[in-house]
C-alpha cells in the first residue's frame, strides 16, 4: 500500500516493526527498520524491558519508530501484529470514544496497555500513516531482521 505526499506525491517512509518476549509477561524487546523510500536510507534501533508483554513490546516498536521521525511525514508501518494493525486503525477510535474502555461481554473495561495505545494515538497523530501487516516468520526479510534484533534485545534483559 502507498501513501501519497502532499509535497512529493510519493510514499516517504517505511516503518518496519517487531516485539519479542521471553515469557509472557516476562524479558522483552522491540525493534524497528526505518528506511527513507527515496533515498533507500535506512536506520535500525531495538530496546528492552525486564518485565514486559509481547503486545507491549510490539507497540513500543512502533512508537520509539514514529518518535524517531524529526518531521511530520507519510508513514507506511509494516509489522507482523495484528493487534498493533488492528487497533490503530479500527479499534482505537471506538476506545477513545469510551474514554479509553473496550466493551468485553457488554460491559466497558479498562483498553490493555492503554498507557502504550495513548503514546501510539498521539504519535500517529503527528503523521499520515498507513499499516501493511505481513505474516511473521515467513521470510519477509526486514520483518526477519527487526525479529532478529528484538530477540536480541529481550535476550539482554533477562
Amino acid at each position: 500500500m502507498s501513501l501519497k505526499s502532499p509535497v512529493s506525491n510519493k510514499l516517504e517512509v517505511q516503518l518496519f516493526t517487531d516485539g519479542a518476549c521471553k515469557g509472557n509477561p516476562g524479558p522483552g524487546g522491540w525493534a524497528y527498520i526505518l528506511r527513507h523510500v527515496e533515498s533507500g536510507t535506512e536506520r535500525e534501533a531495538s530496546g528492552g524491558e525486564a518485565n514486559t508483554t509481547n503486545n507491549q513490546m510490539e507497540l513500543q516498536a512502533v512508537i520509539e519508530g514514529l518518535r524517531a521521525l524529526t518531521r511530520p511525514v507519510n508513514v507506511e508501518v509494516i509489522t507482523d501484529s495484528q493487534y498493533v494493525s488492528k487497533g490503530s486503525t479500527e479499534w482505537i477510535h471506538g476506545w477513545k470514544r469510551n474514554g479509553w474502555k473496550r466493551k468485553v461481554k457488554g460491559q466497558l473495561k479498562p483498553v490493555k496497555n492503554e498507557e502504550h495505545w495513548r503514546a501510539l494515538d498521539e504519535l500517529l497523530s503527528r503523521h499520515q500513516v498507513s499499516f501493511t501487516w505481513v505474516r511473521g516468520h515467513e521470510g519477509h526479510p526486514e520483518n526477519e531482521r527487526c525479529d532478529e534484533l528484538a530477540v536480541e534485545a529481550a535476550a539482554k534483559m533477562a
